[in-house]
């Protein structure tokens, strides 16, 4: 039996709108009476109903295939930390990549990916006694891994200090970037266990960067998952009000979490992953799997257990309104993560492609596995529930009472809600962004530690030693540039090339730290003065290019996100204002999060209470692939709630029904999601480095704001002030668009 009465057949193709244009007593008279009920009741589904239909009719096929996914992609799934790249960040296509790959080729390894052991020793010359000892031991360590190419021992001048104190012996890069950083996860153990009373081994470089950020990134992730299953089962419960029914979501992000972890090992093997798009995945997976859960649970239990729908029945009409709203909701996120591929970096294009492959698993699992659930745990889904829960209860009173409220001052709830997200918004006019500062490690991090003895023996510069790869015959010109200019503090002689390629290469310490603005002026004047044949690298100036490559890359990113966001919504709803409206309020809590972002991470409000220190800005990562972030998440519940709007629009063509009736059939959907997503998200800002608490606070922040402010407030009192002209569609967009409906049957 259908929610929703039927049409004749002569008014099977007729619009929204002009169905919202008929007299209310021809609607009403479309919609009552008893021949209306019978034919009602024998509707056929939709696409989706009837895949609904489909998978419970054929169990064990599903069940089977589930299975295989499961197990036998999970049986990978135990590799992903090992196999999964630890680098990656880097603009592909720069000069400052050409200048490295050119270094590991033609000068022994001598890259921007070389392992950097710093021997210090606090007791005399660390070329005499004990010292002298452990530098043995570390050229023995290094010369027997096959993945590294020279060793090159310390040398007065360059690498060992004035006061002999501090020595540093080089490693050059064998293999490429990514297996660099495993070599260095590999060896750091060792080396480190090297020191003896006196002398302190710690390797450092940009490879050692990404392993011990990798490394303190998956330990503040597992700590996050720890501290969110117990909070988010918690809301679960009181959501759903019943045990059994909170525990479907996690059945789906399970099976999604294990099939797509063992995909991305498998993917590795043909393309390089970064282990970040695992640990993003695992945190969209289980916000989404709750957020699609709750959606078809809630929308099942109102059909079986409040309209006394079959069991099949209930399936076909949970599917064909909540599960079509799910299904564009998972299109636009896949839509606005793939935007995210517009930047020419590997591990941009791994991460959005990482949680991309686990939101299909989970609209999969979602579309599929969890329908067959429903049907065969039917009434069981509501075993332990809480005693005050009505299980077939779909509508909200408490939402319908708002609702009302809403409908009766729009005007002064419109207002309030803009006025906050404006004024949250305002911080983003100063904020800045650079590429991370040695500061995103921990202060016992053998890099950070590597970082800071050979800073203090070599320099403010040394750290981010520029490497200048040009052809011989320019060799004395570009030392020339190097030596007088303002910003270098010193530069190396020029190393002739171990083969035959005719190159020299020219090292030069700039005069202040990686992180500071003024090198990238100093780059880009090198660059300018150096002979035609020179490019400039090494791995500050590779995180500059890649700074470049964003700043360029966001506008672009930003304006696909918004453009295709558009038109998802507009094909899912079939009217241009209300999808512009739509699309555009996701702009506002996206502002208010990054106006949040910068008091929080560049003014360093709050550093103290979250346990991190402030760069004074905002990692340059973070914008355009946080704005495709929260994007996705707002038009998720962007079409949960509009969704729901149309549904009721098209039963009755009355724009009250439409606005009331979303918030009364999807608020309380729309709130238990949103808490569940900003409990995540605010576990990743409490520990571990700095960029998964930039993560938590900017899409916790967000979260917050677009759930309760704009899809609660903002957006249904744009509904209410435009009215009938919300839903009205021109008749040439009507013939382009493909019909689609919310109304069961």
């Amino acid at each position: 039996m259908s929610t929703t009465s039927p049409r004749r057949a002569s008014d099977a193709d007729t619009p929204p709108d002009q169905e919202a244009g008929r007299r209310p007593d021809q609607r009403a008279g479309r919609h009552s009476g008893p021949a209306a009920a019978g034919h009602a009741s024998e509707a056929r589904p939709g696409p989706l109903g009837r895949l609904g239909v489909w998978v419970t009719d054929h169990a064990r096929l599903v069940t089977g295939v589930w299975l295989l996914l499961v197990v036998g992609l999970g049986a990978f799934a135990p590799q992903v930390e090992h196999n999964l790249s630890g680098a990656g960040w880097q603009a592909d296509g720069s000069e400052s990549v050409a200048a490295r790959e050119l270094a590991r080729e033609s000068f022994g390894g001598n890259a921007s990916s070389s392992i950097q052991v710093v021997v210090h020793s606090t007791d005399g010359p660390v070329t005499e006694g004990a010292g002298r000892d452990v530098l043995t031991r570390v050229t023995a360590v290094l010369e027997r891994e096959p993945r590294l190419a020279d060793v090159v021992a310390p040398q007065p001048g360059a690498t060992l200090s004035q006061d002999g104190s501090t020595a540093i012996v080089l490693a050059g890069a064998g293999v490429d970037t990514d297996e660099m950083v495993r070599v260095a996860t590999d060896l750091k153990e060792e080396l480190q266990d090297l020191s003896v009373d006196g002398v302190q081994v710690n390797p450092t470089g940009s490879s050692l960067l990404w392993s011990d950020f990798n490394e303190a990134n998956l330990e503040a992730m597992l700590t996050s998952e720890m501290v969110s299953w117990p909070v988010t089962m918690a809301i679960l419960v009181l959501a759903f009000g019943a045990l059994v029914a909170a525990g479907l979501p996690l059945i789906l992000t399970l099976a999604g979490l294990v099939a797509s972890a063992g995909s991305l090992v498998l993917i590795n093997e043909l393309v390089p992953v970064s282990i970040w798009a695992m640990n993003f995945a695992m945190m969209f997976a289980l916000a989404l799997g709750i957020d699609y859960a709750l959606f078809l649970v809630v929308r099942y239990r109102a059909a079986r257990m409040g309209a006394g729908r079959s069991a099949r029945q209930a399936v076909a009409e949970t599917m064909d309104t909540a599960g079509k709203a799910v299904l564009l909701s998972g299109a636009t996120v896949l839509v606005s993560l793939s935007a995210v591929m517009l930047v020419p970096s590997p591990s941009f294009r791994s991460m959005a492609g990482g949680i991309m492959l686990s939101v299909v698993f989970v609209l999969a699992a979602t579309l599929t596995l969890l329908p067959l659930v429903l049907f065969r745990l039917d009434h069981t889904i509501n075993k332990l529930s809480l005693p005050w829960v009505r299980t077939g209860e779909h509508r909200s009173a408490a939402f319908a009472a708002w609702g009302e409220r809403l409908w009766r001052r729009p005007v002064v709830w419109g207002l309030g809600a803009l006025v906050v997200l404006l004024a949250l918004a305002a911080p983003i006019l100063g904020l800045t962004t650079a590429m991370p500062s040695i500061k995103v490690l921990p202060e016992d991090a053998s890099a950070r530690i590597g970082y800071d003895l050979v800073q203090d023996s070599f320099g403010d510069g040394a750290p981010g030693t520029l490497q200048i790869v040009t052809a011989a015959a320019d060799s004395e010109a570009a030392s020339s540039v190097l030596v007088s200019d303002p910003g270098i503090a010193g530069a190396l002689p020029a190393q002739p090339a171990a083969d035959d390629s005719g190159l020299v290469l020219l090292q030069a310490v700039p005069t202040v730290d990686p992180s500071d603005p003024a090198l990238a002026d100093t780059v880009d004047r090198l660059r300018a003065a150096l002979p035609d044949s020179a490019l400039v690298g090494g791995a500050a100036v590779e995180n500059l290019d890649l700074e470049a490559q964003l700043d360029e890359s966001t506008p672009l990113v930003i304006a696909v996100v918004l453009v295709l966001g558009f038109l998802l919504l507009l094909v899912a709803l079939q009217a241009p204002l209300i999808s512009l409206l739509g699309t555009l309020a996701s702009l506002l809590s996206t502002a208010a999060a990054f106006g949040v972002a910068r008091l929080v991470f560049q003014e360093g409000i709050g550093a103290d209470l979250l346990g991190f220190e402030s760069q004074g800005f905002l990692d340059a990562w973070a914008p355009v692939f946080f704005f495709a972030m929260i994007f996705a998440i707002a038009m998720d519940y962007t079409v949960f709630l509009l969704a729901s709007a149309k549904e009721h629009y098209e039963r009755s063509g009355d724009p009250k029904d439409a606005m009331v009736g979303s918030l009364a059939h999807s608020g309380r959907v729309i709130f238990a999601a949103g808490a569940v997503m900003v409990a995540v998200f605010f576990t990743f800002a409490l520990s571990g480095p700095l960029p998964p608490k930039e993560m938590g606070i900017v899409l916790g922040v967000a979260v917050l704001l677009d759930a309760f402010l704009v899809r609660l407030v903002l957006l249904p009192v744009m509904l209410r002030l435009t009215g009938r002209a919300a839903w009205w569609t021109p008749a040439w967009l009507r013939r382009v668009l493909p019909t689609v409906t919310f109304s069961h049957g």
